[in-house]
């Protein structure tokens, strides 16, 4: 017994030192903390897939480029800032005027990217910027006062947007999109999530355009202009077939003037334009007040180029004291939209509200 044991360890000991089960040296995962005064892009770069780049507190005047899978970027909080430099010179990311990029090539999406507990700000455009990503997770991330998005995807799937702070944009907090500068159908997120992000003062708390497969729950969204878009136009295949559920959309009343695209916004909650097959479920949406065409609780509206909204069904939510109502569905060529058991006091056109309750139902009723 004792030889036979002996000749076992021997072989395994040979299938070790001829590398069968071992772990190689381009393998070996590798930790660099970057610290105020030196530069993150430079750590970026030396950094190989599987590594995590850490960022110390304190404030660093730069723009990041990732182009690398399975790269973590780790702040050490809130105190870890990312912000512009004020000078025309710089990477990619610094022209486009964006904070953090995360970039793959045509046909070869960039995997895993993790960007996690920091503060991107005061950018001209993006805080965070993604393209051409396949589970790119951004999470504790507070993206605030950039002049377009807060956080930005196009081109992706599987993304994960979690537990992050995003203010003061001057577009979408949070923007997912199939592209930003071409015309074309919605593309298959593969199972995209926002949730638990608090977002507030932004135009737009969370505007998903052209695509479809993902899920917007859980997040508070109060203090924009408008809570909540699905965006869809005549594209095929068509906006939707997602999920919103679940989300605190409450006093987005702030005044945006109109854009090319769209009429002045101010106190929408929750609005659909030209999309298919969404469920709206079980938010509490409540006190979105304003006179804009899409000012309401949850609204129905065509799209900028009048397509309509189809088989979208809005249930158990709870709606009230939104002005001018609750539910509003102004889309009167739209087919197959059902709304079902939501609680509420007005709509448009009248009979929307299917359950009319003189007392209100606890907010924490809705996430159950």
């Amino acid at each position: 017994m004792a030889l036979r044991q002996m000749k076992y360890m021997g072989c395994v000991a040979a299938m070790l030192v001829g590398g069968l089960g071992a772990a190689s040296p381009s393998d070996a995962t590798e930790r660099l903390v970057v610290h105020p005064g030196q530069s993150i892009q430079r750590a970026v770069d030396r950094a190989k897939p599987g590594d995590t780049v850490i960022i110390r507190p304190g404030l660093y005047r730069e723009s990041v480029v990732i182009r690398k899978s399975r790269l973590r970027l780790v702040g050490a909080g809130p105190k870890t800032v990312i912000g512009p430099t004020g000078k025309r010179a710089g990477n990619m990311c610094a022209k486009a005027g964006n904070g953090i990029c995360v970039i793959g090539a045509a046909g070869r999406p960039l995997r895993d990217v993790s960007i996690r507990s920091l503060t991107v700000k005061g950018f001209k455009k993006t805080g965070v910027w993604a393209s051409g990503t396949d589970r790119l997770a951004v999470r504790h991330v507070h993206a605030r006062n950039n002049g377009v998005w807060g956080i930005a995807q196009e081109k992706s799937v599987r993304g994960l947007f979690r537990d992050n702070v995003v203010t003061g944009n001057g577009d979408s907090g949070i923007f997912l999109a199939n592209t930003v500068k071409e015309e074309g159908g919605a593309t298959d997120t593969r199972g995209a999530a926002v949730t638990e992000n608090y977002l507030a003062r932004n135009r737009v708390g969370i505007t998903v355009r052209r695509v479809r497969n993902l899920v917007v729950a859980h997040n508070t969204i109060t203090g924009n202009c408008a809570g909540v878009f699905v965006v869809g136009d005549e594209s095929r295949p068509r906006a939707g077939a997602l999920s919103v559920r679940n989300n605190t959309v409450v006093k987005n009343n702030k005044y945006c003037p109109a854009n090319p695209r769209l009429p002045f916004l101010q106190g929408s909650g929750i609005v659909l334009t030209g999309a298919e097959k969404t469920l709206v479920r079980r938010n509490l949406v409540r006190d979105n007040v304003g006179k804009s065409p899409l000012s309401g609780g949850i609204v129905l509206f065509h799209s900028f180029v009048k397509a309509t909204n189809q088989h979208n069904l809005i249930i158990d939510n709870l709606v009230l004291h939104n002005k001018p109502v609750d539910l509003a569905d102004r889309d009167p060529k739209g087919k197959g939209n059902r709304f079902i058991d939501n609680i509420c006091r007005t709509s448009q056109p009248p009979g929307l509200c299917r359950r009319q309750e003189a007392h209100e139902a606890q907010p924490s009723s809705i996430g159950e």
